[in-house]
């Protein structure tokens, strides 16, 4: 009886709710070679990749499992030879399609099939609003110029557009700039995405943290702007962590709102959790896409409160932020269950404030991917 008592009187687990994204890395192949790229180090060989049938399945187990937003990623997208049966299969599965592309390899046929397989929504990555900048930023002479011509083949389409711009230390001084750019493009939204210090980032930290004054200035930029383009377009900004006092509330939670597959079909609870050693994940090819969301040791391993520490476990605010990133926590941790050092609460945070004002005073050198891609720039 005691026993029976003790369970009854057990806090009950609320019920896990659906997720509402899927974010679908289709490859890690990609023409540009940005030093702040977010696929991991290791990037996946094309022989691993899900096959578009491969995806087709898991595209349908996602509508069925209660997915709304499928977001199609790379690397680029458009290496895929098979993308428009891709965007058919999201289609048929009932999932709103959004491309997240560079432009490059996009052109008016493919985007025309595209639209015709179901196609919902185009997100374009711009690196600057000069070219010559642009074009060093994203390692790939001429990128900019396609990426003004893509944005008008998408509008000319008939789809919404979204402009994506990562800011950092080269660009950052022209926000304003950026947000006039991707009004002029005719975009309903921009996402000004400060650069995230993890993988490849992290290995360009001191190339491309802005100082504290950038950060502060072009946040004050950008509230002004929210009000100055009210109605026509909505500008998505947060601040840079290394100069927040509180950390975002990274993925909406851990394993709460979206799940990632990659190429080669392992899923994880955001696209950077493959930094943090000892999490097992889950493939596509072996399980579920419902029961990879709801029992993998991946995504259980920082869901909920129970992983936290303090001063995680007994702050107000652990249902706001849930903690920060995981990630990030490793990177400057070593201890993905620490709080976030972007939290003043943390006792790392200062020290990650002096990592990004030592940063910020280094020479704006960029490590590529390829050899031959950063000697070719360099020339320029």
């Amino acid at each position: 009886m005691p026993d029976t008592l003790t369970a009854a009187l057990a806090p009950v687990e609320p019920p896990l709710a659906a997720p509402l994204g899927l974010l679908a890395e289709l490859t890690h192949r990609c023409p540009l070679a940005c030093p702040y790229c977010s696929n991991p180090l290791a990037l996946e060989d094309r022989a691993g990749e899900l096959s578009a049938t491969e995806w087709a399945r898991v595209l349908g187990e996602a509508g069925r499992l209660g997915v709304l937003q499928l977001h199609l990623s790379g690397g680029e997208p458009m290496s895929r030879r098979d993308i428009v049966e891709i965007v058919a299969a999201a289609h048929d599965a009932g999932l709103y399609s959004n491309l997240i592309t560079s432009g490059i390899g996009l052109d008016t046929a493919r985007l025309a099939h595209m639209v015709t397989a179901g196609l919902d929504h185009v997100q374009l990555s711009i690196q600057d609003t000069e070219a010559d900048s642009a074009d060093r930023i994203a390692g790939y002479r001429g990128a900019h110029a396609r990426k003004m011509e893509v944005a008008r083949l998408v509008l000319e389409a008939g789809l919404p557009l979204t402009v994506n711009a990562v800011v950092h230390r080269a660009n950052i001084e022209r926000v304003d700039a950026l947000v006039a750019l991707a009004a002029a493009l005719g975009a309903g939204r921009i996402e000004v995405a400060h650069a995230q210090y993890y993988g490849w980032g992290l290995r360009n930290r001191d190339a491309l943290m802005p100082t504290h004054a950038q950060a502060m200035r072009a946040v004050g930029l950008l509230e002004g702007l929210r009000e100055k383009y009210a109605g026509r377009m909505v500008i998505d900004a947060v601040l840079p962590d290394y100069y927040a006092r509180r950390p975002k509330p990274c993925m909406g939670g851990w394993g709460q709102r979206s799940l990632n597959v990659t190429p080669s079909g392992r899923v994880l609870p955001c696209h950077a959790a493959e930094t943090i050693p000892g999490l097992h994940f889950w493939s596509v090819r072996e399980h579920a896409l419902a029961d990879i969301w709801a029992s993998s040791p991946a995504f259980r391993a920082f869901r909920g409160e129970d992983w936290m520490q303090e001063p995680c476990r007994s702050c107000a605010r652990r249902h706001v932020d849930f903690g920060g990133c995981r990630c990030q926590a490793m990177a400057l941790a070593g201890d993905a269950a620490a709080t976030d050092p972007a939290c003043e609460l943390s006792p790392l945070h200062t020290m990650m404030q002096a990592l990004a004002e030592q940063a910020g005073e280094a020479p704006p050198q960029y490590l590529y991917r390829g050899r031959a891609v950063a000697d070719a720039m360099a020339q320029q």
